[in-house]
């Protein structure tokens, strides 16, 4: 194998066998491989591909009781412990409203499916994995002491594939981004911008518009969307810790969005990551991934909504915190004077 030379599914198989501790995430970028790639080089093995359908998953999965539902992006790792209800399938988007697992999926972004089982010592470890077209992971489910094993051994049957070959080749076409640097219409945008009365309609304002998330905020106006220093994130974080807030914390990629709605208690940073590690939500950012993060709000029929936003170098949004409120309630106060006393970029870059 070389440097301009794709590993052979027995390579693959060989490096990791060669690099136990190594994560796997870390092992595809070293090969030069998608993450996909490397869980199809065990297909036969320890791994069996699956329907990737997120509705044909979603009319499953709910029997296997309580699971961890996993979802991340380049720089965030979002964990929730729990089990599917309330879910509603759909053809261009679909929504698991549990009490503990909260999801949007969005179907056509999932391409390649498998379960995997894997020994752990003495545990054999269980789950289930997505992936889009580029390899890129868009949602894992891993089994817990109390799940049902039985449960997911059937859905495995269920949705087996005759699909056994080890390779997969990524397909990147259709990612490119939209480019943002373009003139913004800042009389527009605050129109648009001020007559909001629901947040849901921000998506179709940028569409609308034909602009970016991030060209929107840093456009709009200070009276709506501020710069906040690089502390920002975790200044937050110890602050609804510290007060027992409940927060919503939104974690997605081009497939789902995860959130968590609730108090987090238990902050720890190591290194450049800062973790929630809290009996049912897990937490993994990594703070030095933060190009720029913003306060925004956003008009409703209950008052404006404040949310805190982190944007990664390439323009993407990484993550976005809101209070937690009730529909038809007012934003709680104790969350809005958290945002707003979040130093500036100004304040922190003179205190610097």
């Amino acid at each position: 194998m070389t440097n301009t030379t794709r590993p052979t599914p027995a390579e693959i198989r060989n490096y990791r066998a060669e690099n136990p501790k190594m994560r796997e995430r870390d092992i595809a970028a070293h090969l030069g491989i998608s993450e996909a790639a490397l869980v199809a080089a065990e297909v036969g093995l320890t791994a069996v591909r699956i329907d990737a359908s997120a509705n044909s998953f979603l009319a499953h999965v709910a029997s296997l009781g309580e699971v961890m539902a996993l979802s991340r992006n380049d720089s965030a790792v979002h964990e929730k412990i729990g089990i599917y209800e309330n879910i509603k399938p759909g053809k261009h988007a679909a929504i698991v409203l549990g009490e503990n697992i909260d999801l949007r999926i969005f179907p056509s972004r999932w391409v390649h499916g498998f379960a995997v089982t894997k020994n752990d010592g003495d545990e054999v470890k269980r789950s289930l994995q997505f992936f889009d077209k580029a390899g890129n992971a868009v949602h894992k489910v891993h089994l817990r002491a109390a799940s049902d094993v039985d449960a997911y051994h059937a859905l495995v049957a269920a949705l087996r594939i005759d699909d056994a070959s080890q390779d997969l080749i990524e397909d990147h076409s259709g990612y490119e981004r939209a480019e943002e640097d373009g003139e913004v219409d800042r009389d527009a945008l605050r129109d648009h911008w001020s007559r909001m009365t629901d947040t849901h309609e921000f998506v179709g304002l940028l569409k609308k518009l034909k602009i970016g998330r991030r060209a929107a905020v840093r456009s709009i106006g200070d009276d709506y969307a501020w710069q906040l220093g690089g502390s920002a994130v975790q200044s937050m974080l110890e602050a609804s810790a510290a007060d027992g807030l409940p927060i919503m914390c939104f974690v997605g990629n081009d497939g789902i969005i995860q959130i968590h709605s609730g108090p987090v208690a238990n902050i720890k940073t190591m290194g450049p990551w800062i973790n929630v590690m809290d009996p049912s939500f897990h937490l993994h950012l990594r703070l030095d991934h933060i190009a720029e993060a913003w306060a925004v709000r956003k008009p409703t029929k209950d008052g404006h909504v404040s949310s805190l936003e982190a944007y990664g170098a390439d323009g993407e949004m990484i993550i976005q915190f809101f209070g937690k409120r009730r529909e038809g309630s007012d934003e709680r106060p104790e969350w809005r004077s958290i945002i707003e006393a979040l130093p500036r970029m100004d304040a922190e870059s003179v205190a610097a």
